[in-house]
């Protein structure tokens, strides 16, 4: 399998903050914001398989400005490494100012995909060739990270083996 450029994978979206897409601090929802990058993550993760994909997990995401509704916000997603049948995607998020072209980085976001085959079965991807300075960085860092994911799935793993499946009537604890 031949491996694959970050820019092939590069999806960049851009659209405008309406009345219904903010929150009670009239800033952009935060829920409004994950769904979006889940999309656009979803499209580069496709991209570079060319196969059906699933998110197996949203590693991150950092809120790190508000997105006013006078911002237009663009999502920019790609691979930046694989595993055997897993992808990493980043996703960056740019608030720009509709009136005075001021941009800033409203937030970074990491997402896990695994590719499919016809039987819905984990398949092999292609490897990752980074070319930008930005997109070393994020290639070179994704074992550390990639090994953290590990540890933190097993973690949940354990988590959700001790919870209860129980329905809440059945549990002697008033909500």
């Amino acid at each position: 399998m031949e491996a694959k450029y970050c820019k092939e994978s590069r999806v960049i979206r851009t659209s405008r903050v309406f009345p219904n897409d903010v929150n009670n601090h009239n800033t952009l929802f935060g829920g409004r914001l994950m769904s979006d990058l889940d999309q656009v993550a979803s499209i580069s993760a496709a991209r570079h398989s060319r196969r059906e994909c699933v998110t197996a997990s949203t590693d991150s995401v950092d809120f790190l400005h508000p997105v006013q509704p006078t911002d237009s916000v663009c999502f920019e997603s790609y691979v930046t490494w694989t595993g055997t049948s897993s992808m990493e995607v980043f996703v960056k998020i740019i608030a720009e100012d509709l009136k005075s072209g001021k941009r800033k980085m409203a937030a970074t976001a990491l997402l896990t995909f695994v590719a499919l085959n016809e039987k819905k079965r984990p398949t092999h991807v292609p490897q990752v060739i980074p070319e930008t300075e930005e997109e070393r960085k994020l290639h070179e860092t994704a074992p550390e990270r990639a090994r953290m994911r590990k540890e933190r799935k097993q973690r949940s793993k354990e988590l959700a083996a001790f919870l209860t499946t129980n329905q809440p009537w059945d549990r002697h604890v008033l909500c």
